[in-house]
Parts: structure tokens; sequence; C-alpha cells
């Protein structure tokens, strides 16, 4: 199957899963990227988070016409992250490649658990206060998260704004790619070096692909139960995630 085909199959995928849940493209996009189009480690992160930047703002936008975005208290938590994204892109360059599969393959099972065993949900008509300790402490380790492996946290973070700041579940969906969007480009600006050998054929078709996919994602939200998307999502990344520490492994 020719690489062209395999992007725009994965970029689908990608966007499917981001328009639906808010998050956890980005942990599929990164080993389709390194298993099915032969990118390293490293430049499977860049490219990622180019793929999910584009992808998570034409989702925010979708979410935003609906209003389901609550922009302070979603600003407030992605302050948080912008410099730990920044600095831990930075070191991310500087890392083993089988460091970096095998810390990405524990984040994606980490992502399975967290999608079987959802936590409670907030009712709707929560209240938008931002709680700062609590939510610059999440915030933080999500941009650090997303600077060093190149996903952008949707899946932890969608379960940090339903726990930390009181959201309803389509809120916290919402809500959640404004945050994936901020740590993106900040862990992206201090990535320049790591953009100029990348594969721009695979990469452009496998984003459009995505964004595509996530309109179509948010409608199948809408449609299809949020834990059944969950668990079947959560079974496809434990089978990511144990396949990537063996090959990081051997």
């Amino acid at each position: 199957m020719s690489a062209l085909i395999l992007a725009l199959i994965a970029g689908a995928v990608v966007g499917l899963a981001l328009g639906a849940l808010g998050g956890g493209g980005s942990v599929l996009a990164v080993p389709a990227l390194i298993y099915l189009l032969g990118f390293t480690p490293a430049a499977a992160t860049t490219a990622s988070l180019i793929i999910v930047t584009a992808t998570s703002l034409t989702a925010l936008y979708a979410r935003a016409r609906t209003g389901h975005v609550r922009w302070k208290a979603g600003a407030a938590f992605a302050a948080a992250g912008i410099l730990p994204a920044a600095l831990a892109g930075a070191a991310a360059a500087r890392l083993p490649q089988a460091a970096l599969t095998a810390a990405f393959a524990a984040v994606a099972a980490l992502a399975a658990v967290k999608m079987l065993r959802p936590g409670p949900v907030a009712a709707d008509g929560a209240s938008d206060a931002v709680r700062p300790g609590r939510a610059a402490g999440a915030g933080a380790g999500l941009g650090a998260l997303t600077g060093l492996l190149g996903v952008g946290g949707g899946f932890l973070a969608v379960p940090a704004l339903v726990t930390v700041l009181a959201f309803e579940m389509q809120a916290a969906v919402g809500t959640s790619l404004l945050v994936i969007s901020t740590n993106s480009v900040a862990s992206l600006a201090t990535r320049g070096a790591t953009t100029a050998g990348l594969d721009w054929a695979v990469i452009a078709p496998f984003t459009a692909t995505a964004i595509l996919g996530a309109w179509d994602g948010k409608r199948l939200g809408q449609k299809v139960s949020g834990l059944l998307l969950q668990r079947v999502f959560a079974l496809v990344l434990l089978v990511v995630a144990a396949f990537m520490l063996v090959d990081a492994m051997t």
C-alpha cells in the first residue's frame, strides 16, 4: 500500500478520535507515522504536533460554534502548560530514540487505562470557576507531556477538566481542544530545527484527512455513546502500547 493511501487512512482515524473524544488522536498519529510511514520517533513527534495543531484548531472552531468551549478557564489551564511544553520540546531532540518510544508506549497505556476506567462526570451547568493551584499543576503536566512526546494530551486533559474544574463532558471535550492547540504551538516553537527534514508529501494529506475526520468525529460523538467510543479506542491503544514497548526493548 502506498504511503499516500496510508497517510490518508491514518489521518482519518486521528481526526475521528480528536473530533469525537476531544483527544487521543496524537496517541495514534505517532505510531502511525513511525511504523506505517517510516518516520523516526523524533520526526514523528514533530510531525504529530503539526497534524494535531491543525486538526485541533479546526475541531475547536466547530465546538466553539456550539458553545462548548469555556474560554476563561481553558485559557488559564492552557497558560500553565506553555513554558513546560516549550522546555520539554527542546529537550526531546536530545533523548535517545528508544527512550522516546518506550515513554510514548507508557503514556499510551496510561491513556488506555484512563479511558477504560472513566472518572466522574460533572453535571450540566457546572461552574466555570478556575481553581488556580490544581489547574496550574495539571496544565503544567500536560504541557510537558505535549512537548516531550508530541501528543496533544487531550486524553488526559478531558478527565482533568472534569475532575479539577468540574466541567460537564461536552464542555471538557471542547475546552480540551483549546489546551491541545496552545500546548502544541508552544512545543512546535522550540522544534524549528527538526522540521527541516520532514516529508511534507505525507504530512499534508495526513493533516487534510485528519481535519475532515474531526468534523465527522464531532457528529459521531453526538450519536454514539461516549463510553462505548472510549472503550473501543482504549483497546486499540493497549495494542499499540504493547507493540511499541516490545519494539523499544528489542
